[in-house]
């Protein structure tokens, strides 16, 4: 029979994590994506109070204030519960793996406070790097100071350092790619991890819904791939020309009807033709309009009757001035 004590009872709603129980890797990322969509949601949402202010009012202060809005997140969230707002949404939360027991251990005041060190102290230590390197002279133009020796070898050291957490950050990487934990070094450092919240119950998918997915996915990959290629505007100018064989110009009853409008609308835009072109055909064009589709299709050919589009040539229109004489 199995003992019901413990210092660490599940939480309320159901049986508690199971720390044995791998996590996927994409709910680790879509955790940490999710996470920093709701800090730059925040951070929108608390500087459109402002917006009615001086511009540039929260420049000066801006990588406090979100250091500070990032720390009242975390207070709310992983103080009190042992998760960010992403690992809620994703059905995880931190394991002290630190603890020797094999059940689950939410995580101590020392790493929740280390956990917020380290993720709020790195991002507004990269804003402020830039003024904190010019108030100590550290900048990368101008001329050397006069203790130039002492400072040019702190640059190379902060240099150094940077470098260093890069390539630790890559590895520890490429090692959660390898076993699955810990896709973060600030998670090895303090030694948590993810672990699901709930156990995961068995997902049933029927046979049929997996292939009609599988259908729809690959017909819509299919389209994808296929629309780029068909060019709509000469399928479209065919069936225009199969439907009115008798364009403007070869005398039929539609060019008739056209004839006295054909001038005042541009064939590609429609509306009153800017520095109007021709193209060979009996329709007149935009300049802009004329050039840019040239440009994007090299074949061409008029929306109105398919002739296919030639040198553009500037319209020529006879304007008679007649004087009347009114008394």
């Amino acid at each position: 029979m199995a003992s019901t004590g413990g210092a660490h009872p599940p939480p309320e709603g159901g049986s508690g994590p199971d720390p044995q129980t791998p996590v996927l890797r994409i709910n680790q990322l879509d955790a940490f994506e999710l996470d920093s969509a709701l800090d730059q949601l925040v951070w929108n949402q608390f500087s459109q109070c402002f917006q009615h202010f001086r511009p540039g009012l929260l420049t000066p202060v801006e990588p406090e204030l979100k250091a500070l809005l990032q720390l009242l997140l975390w207070r709310f969230t992983v103080y009190p519960n042992s998760a960010t707002v992403g690992q809620s949404m994703m059905n995880l939360r931190y394991h002290n793996t630190l603890s020797l027991s094999q059940r689950y251990r939410a995580l101590s005041r020392r790493q929740r406070l280390g956990l917020a060190l380290l993720t709020v102290g790195p991002r507004w230590l990269t804003e402020r790097s830039h003024s904190l390197l010019l108030s100590l002279g550290l900048g990368l133009g101008g001329s050397p100071p006069a203790d130039g020796g002492l400072r040019l070898g702190l640059r190379r050291v902060l240099s150094l350092i940077t470098g260093l957490t890069q390539v630790a950050n890559l590895i520890n990487f490429l090692v959660f790619l390898r076993k699955g934990r810990h896709p973060y070094l600030t998670e090895r450092i303090l030694g948590i991890r993810a672990v699901f919240t709930k156990p995961q119950a068995v997902r049933d998918a029927a046979f049929q819904y997996m292939n009609r997915e599988l259908l729809w996915h690959g017909f819509a990959e299919f389209l994808i791939f296929l629309l780029p290629l068909v060019n709509m505007r000469k399928i479209k100018t065919t069936m225009y020309s199969l439907l009115y064989p008798l364009g403007v110009g070869e005398g039929g009853e539609e060019g008739v009807r056209e004839g006295s409008a054909v001038w005042k609308e541009c064939a590609l835009c429609g509306e009153w033709p800017t520095m109007p072109h021709t193209v060979g055909c009996g329709h007149v064009f935009c300049y802009y309009c004329v050039k840019s589709h040239s440009i994007a299709d090299a074949y061409l050919t008029c929306p109105k009757c398919g002739v296919e589009v030639g040198e553009a040539k500037a319209v020529k229109l006879q304007i008679e001035i007649t004087d009347i004489h009114t008394r």
